[in-house]
């Protein structure tokens, strides 16, 4: 039984790693090097994550300077940026690239935070499917005999109350980047 309850644990805080690396991608009001983590460049006909490839830093609240380690493939950070959905319009210095993050309006602070939302509920939605694995893994130890109905009972408790610790995880996350985001 407790390796079945380790094996849940780990792959639910797999999955709330996974909901927090997939809202930091999400853009605030504030400038953050992590929404451009999902930007891929084309390096010499390989399609490349720009964190890879670049430093990226904040030096204040609205701006975002990228300095590749290969002056050469400036021109590509540009043009990856440009196209991508962020709506970011970069500026190249010669050997690094200015961002200036806009300020988002009410509409687009609404769409994300709906995003954010979506994001939430597809962690929790996985994070139920490993309890339901679990249980299911717990019922089957008991027909064979290798739990009783009492241990079954417990060890079900036991995952359920990861479950909703995992849960209550995700949704506290939520709260404050939607209140990130929101944030004038």
């Amino acid at each position: 039984m407790k390796t079945v309850l380790k094996e849940a644990k780990e792959r639910m805080q797999k999955s709330l790693e996974a909901f927090e690396q997939h809202i930091s991608t999400v853009r605030t009001g504030r400038a953050n090097p992590a929404v451009l983590n999902r930007i891929q460049v084309n390096y010499y006909g390989a399609m490349t994550p720009l964190n890879q490839m670049a430093t990226i830093s904040s030096p204040d609240p609205r701006t975002l300077v990228i300095v590749p380690f290969d002056k050469s493939v400036l021109g590509e950070i540009e043009k990856a940026i440009r196209d991508s959905d962020l709506g970011f319009n970069p500026n190249n210095k010669g050997d690094s690239i200015f961002i200036n993050v806009p300020t988002l309006n009410d509409e687009r602070r609404r769409d994300l935070v709906k995003a954010v939302r979506h994001m939430a509920e597809e962690s929790r939605v996985a994070i139920r499917n490993i309890r339901r694995d679990a249980n299911d893994e717990l019922k089957e130890m008991q027909k064979e005999n290798l739990l009783t109905e009492d241990d079954l009972r417990l060890g079900e408790h036991e995952v359920q109350k990861l479950t909703d610790e995992f849960i209550g995880s995700v949704d506290q996350r939520l709260k404050s980047k939607e209140e990130d985001i929101m944030a004038v």
